[in-house]
């Protein structure tokens, strides 16, 4: 009896798509696994910080301007914000769509959760992807700068989302930003050998659900608290004030301190001056000589 021809793999070489990974293989496996890396340390990190920082606003513009004015004021923050934000965000975007435009989803052949949940998690990745875009355009380079201005930065997000598009926009973005993140993390563990194990994916599954419906949440509370909160007013809660002007929080408060003639409405001995008709003196831009 002759020997059996072995069948030949077909040749799939024309097909279009990303190739199957092997361990320790070729650069898409480390592209795979920086992509991996960098969409939870530092671009997922500095998402829990983005949130937690604009939670601020619930507390009024002065505490989400002081936030802001923390931020700017770290050391070497804006190499900070190219080498662990700007940067990483482009490597992770751009391989990302190039891995949804390349690869395929066959969710309507094979309805299965995971199929869905792959499609969920590219389509959510270009939403996040081009809502950043214009997010960090509008707020970051557009308009007033927030970091000389930071008194202005809750006027400016409120005047942005006053409109009902821009709103709407927002608050899908969100949904999105927060589910491409949360089911990351999941992914992030079941591929690193974090999760090993149906019943601790499971589990796991369960935890960053929990996480990702949190921290959505707290970012849609910041979205209508800016907007329904108090109504819309351009001012700079932290106005710069002129050089030798000191402002105490209470007028004739213990340790407050009146420069002498020195142009605000309270005088010397911290009594507040009116003019000849009996009204308030008001603050001059300039101390007086």
């Amino acid at each position: 009896m002759g020997a059996v021809a072995g069948i030949a793999p077909p040749d799939n070489s024309h097909r279009k798509g990303v190739k199957p990974l092997r361990a320790g293989q070729g650069h898409t496996f480390l592209l795979r696994k920086l992509h991996s890396l960098s969409g939870i340390i530092p671009i997922g990190a500095f998402l829990v910080e983005h949130i937690l920082s604009n939670f601020e606003i619930v507390n009024g513009p002065l505490a989400y301007a002081k936030q802001v004015q923390f931020l700017n004021s770290l050391p070497l923050v804006r190499v900070l914000e190219w080498a662990f934000i700007f940067i990483p965000l482009m490597f992770h975007a751009g391989y990302g769509v190039f891995i949804a435009f390349r690869g395929r989803a066959t969710v309507n052949v094979y309805p299965w959760a995971g199929n869905r949940l792959y499609l969920a998690q590219r389509v959510s990745g270009l939403i996040a992807f081009v809502y950043i875009i214009q997010h960090v355009w509008r707020q970051r380079f557009a308009g007033v700068s927030l970091p000389e201005h930071p008194g202005l930065a809750y006027a400016k997000v409120q005047y942005e989302l006053l409109n009902p598009w821009m709103m709407a926009v927002y608050i899908i973005a969100m949904v999105a930003t927060c589910f491409h993140f949360s089911y990351g993390i999941w992914l992030f563990a079941a591929k690193w050998g974090i999760t090993p194990g149906d019943s601790a994916r499971k589990k796991f599954g369960y935890v960053c659900g929990v996480f990702g419906t949190a921290l959505c949440a707290m970012g849609l509370v910041s979205i209508f608290w800016v907007v329904y909160a108090q109504p819309y007013s351009p001012v700079d809660v932290m106005p710069a004030q002129p050089t030798g002007v000191s402002i105490p929080a209470q007028p004739g408060g213990p340790g407050a301190q009146y420069p002498a003639n020195n142009g605000l409405p309270y005088g010397s001995n911290g009594q507040l001056q009116n003019d000849s008709a009996g009204q308030p003196v008001q603050p001059s831009a300039v101390p007086q000589q």
